[in-house]
């Protein structure tokens, strides 16, 4: 037929056209079902690479009373210690054993009747839910069991600490069927923490070094380890904070400060432990001279002055700055000025 300008426009037939429009709405069908058909294979795939089992779904009529039929003290996971702690009191409704008793941590039972063996079909047979390092289960299906009553103002800085982004499981520091959990006792307790924290463990055993390593203070009289918004998760907001709760007499005020005192223990100080004495960081001498010049001081020989030719001074012979500055934490005596009484 003839368009304008006298061109002559080509038409398509009725009936080709509707049959192109019939092919382009099933060629695009086809491919919606291929990309569903893939990305349901995808998700099996990645369903079957899981190790968590799927938890069952009944639970026991008979509670514990089933479970220690199994194990008991001659059993490979004994639990009969769990009766001298506070999580086996059915009188308080606050304990495990008020509720579901075993069933209320580990979840249903189900068919669970004796030790799971992986290459079985564990839907047929569901395992319960196990905790520690060889569970089967993901650390945050193990915590969310504990926090489901442990959520409380003591674990508020919990999510998102340290330890839940470290991946640490509840159970990888705390022992709930023993009848005296290691990790809340001060001497059991740093074993605890000296299986992921070893360089601290050198630094206790060092010459100097808080009172650690023989039971008299415990790692989390500083630290608190379920979480918190302060450096190096301390109980306290700050550093300092922190070491007056023991170390109450360089709290202050004094009407002459030693300014390091004042900022931030660590700047002489390391908190567990020092091969020099009082848990410094240097020997007095090279440590007070990193801000103290020593030039003028007598600390050095003055052959001008009278002390003795090219030999060292009498007060650096003597010992160190502390011999003299013996209030290096800080002075309240009118003639303080230079920390000496």
């Amino acid at each position: 037929m003839r368009g304008l300008a006298g061109l002559t426009v080509l038409t398509m037939p009725k009936v080709n056209k509707e049959r192109m429009t019939k092919n382009r709405r099933l060629s695009t069908a086809l491919l919606l079902l291929a990309g569903l058909l893939l990305s349901s294979q995808a998700l099996a795939q990645e369903a079957a690479k899981s190790s968590e089992p799927v938890l069952a779904s009944k639970y026991s009529e008979k509670g514990a009373d089933t479970c220690i039929q199994c194990h008991d003290e001659e059993s490979l996971f004994p639990v009969f210690s769990i009766f001298k702690t506070k999580h086996a009191q059915p009188a308080d409704k606050r304990a495990p054993f008020a509720n579901l008793q075993c069933e209320s941590c580990h979840g249903p039972r189900g068919n669970h009747r004796g030790p799971v063996d992986p290459d079985v079909d564990i839907v047929k047979n569901p395992p319960i839910i196990n905790f520690g390092k060889k569970s089967r289960y993901p650390v945050a299906k193990q915590n969310a069991m504990c926090l489901q009553c442990h959520d409380n103002n003591h674990r508020i800085g919990w999510q998102g600490g340290a330890h839940d982004t470290g991946d640490v499981a509840c159970a990888d520091c705390h022992k709930v069927h023993a009848a005296h959990d290691p990790v809340l006792e001060k001497a059991t307790q740093p074993p605890v923490c000296y299986a992921c924290h070893k360089k601290e463990r050198t630094d206790f055993s060092k010459p100097s070094a808080h009172p650690v390593r023989v039971g008299e203070l415990g790692c989390t009289d500083c630290h608190e380890p379920h979480g918190g918004a302060t450096t190096a998760l301390l109980v306290k907001p700050t550093l300092n904070q922190t070491c007056y709760t023991c170390h109450a007499e360089k709290r202050g005020p004094f009407l002459w400060e030693h300014a390091p005192v004042a900022e931030n223990c660590a700047e002489c100080h390391t908190p567990h432990g020092s091969s020099h004495p009082a848990l410094l960081v240097k020997r007095p001498l090279q440590l007070c001279q990193q801000c103290h010049s020593q030039a003028g001081h007598p600390s050095i020989a003055h052959t001008a002055t009278g002390l003795p030719t090219g030999s060292a001074s009498g007060f650096l012979l003597a010992g160190s700055c502390t011999n003299c500055h013996s209030q290096v934490h800080g002075s309240n005596h009118p003639s303080g000025v230079k920390l000496m009484r």
